[in-house]
Parts: structure tokens; sequence; C-alpha cells
């Protein structure tokens, strides 16, 4: 293994002992070329989650491949019709979503389905039933609801490009069709990539997001 890839793996290892929400001792680490690849079982969905974040924090990793397994513990485990229940009531209490919102459950996996106006609450719906005790997975098909004129989108977009303190709006290009907008360019990390992201999906209108920004590797040769 490259020293580069040693350091990195390193490093990875180490960020998932420091955050508090894991155990690590069921996480395996492989890299290759920036390329995170972390296998193994975690205890919960919210800990499979825990696990991808802290790796994306992590200076030099350029890609997650993430292939965790969750492995609930037997008190965690419950019906699927309990869990149904859980998530339906959590999703109904949550003042940030509409009620538009439905939830089917199958072996523990969640699949969320009908219509919000905006990606934040699609996003909103997922984070709530990912704390729901018992469940291992989920399948997020809740569609946004058309707002705006496509023409109208890419021009949004650049707008918060140029707003946001975290990215360099010159070297991201915004193309759209029919509500998917495509990002092209190159970013400095995952944290630029992350808010380009963020910014492209609080537009109004947008369907879908196409984040083809690389990931410089300039901080890997710093």
């Amino acid at each position: 293994m490259a020293t580069e890839n040693i350091a990195l793996r390193d490093a990875v290892l180490a960020e998932l002992d420091f955050d508090p929400r894991l155990n690590d001792e069921q996480i395996g680490v492989a890299v290759s070329d920036g390329i995170v690849t972390i296998t193994g079982s975690v205890c919960s969905l919210t800990e499979k989650w825990a696990a991808e974040d802290a790796v994306r924090r992590v200076k030099g990793v350029l890609g997650v491949a993430e292939d965790l397994q969750v492995d609930l513990p037997a008190v965690h485990r419950r019906d699927d019709t309990d869990v149904a229940r859980a998530c339906a009531e959590a999703l109904h209490w949550d003042a940030w979503l509409p009620r538009t919102v439905a939830v089917t459950v199958r072996d523990g996996y969640v699949t969320l389905s009908g219509e919000v106006d905006w990606d934040y609450q699609r996003g909103e719906a997922e984070n709530t039933v990912r704390r729901i005790l018992g469940v291992r997975g989920i399948y997020n098909e809740i569609k946004l609801r058309p707002r705006i004129a496509t023409a109208q989108i890419a021009r949004e977009i650049s707008r918060a490009f140029q707003r946001n303190a975290q990215l360099e709006a010159g070297v991201i290009t915004v193309s759209t069709d029919r509500g998917t907008v495509t990002l092209r360019g190159r970013v400095r990390n995952w944290t630029e990539w992350a808010a380009a992201t963020r910014a492209a999906w609080s537009a109004p209108g947008v369907a879908a997001v196409d984040n083809e920004l690389s990931i410089s590797d300039m901080e890997m040769s710093a």
C-alpha cells in the first residue's frame, strides 16, 4: 500500500474512533488513491450514516464507497407494523413536513412516497425516519412538485453560488434540462461539493441534481 494510502487510512480510522456516535470495532477501512471503502456492520441506520459522514470529514478523501450492513440488536428489532406506525407518527409531528408523505415498511426497510414542495422537506422526511428504532434502510421516493420554469432554475442557482462564501462560483457551471440540474467543474473538498449540492437543491423547481463536480487533490499534496 502506498504511503499516501496508509496515511489516509490511519486518518480515517482515527476519525471513526474519535466520533462518539460510533463503535468503530466492527468497521473496516480500505483506501486506494483517495477513495475510501468502509465495510462491516453497525447497530443502527443512524450509525451507518454517521460513519459515512465521519469519513467525508477527513482531509484528502476524494470518494466514499460504503458497504456497511445494519445488524440490529435484538432489543431494537420491531415488527413492520410497529415501525410503520412509529415512522408515520414522527412524520406527522414534524413541523417542516406537509401531510403528503406516506410510509410503507418491509423487513425493516422504509419506503417514503408522496409529493413535497422543497428538497429540504424530502431530506427532512428521511432524517426523521432514520432515527426510528427498527429501521434498517430507507428508499426515498418522494417527488417534488414543479414550481418555476426550467429557464429560471440555472439563474437562481448561479446567484446562490455567488452568495455562498464556501464556494468559488466561477469554477462551477450549471445546466438544466426539464428540472434536472447538472453541475460541472472542480471544487476543493467535500465541504464545497456538499455546499454546491445543497444550493442547487434549494432552487424551486429542481427535480433532480446530477453533481459531476470533481474534487481537487491539491489538499492531499499540500
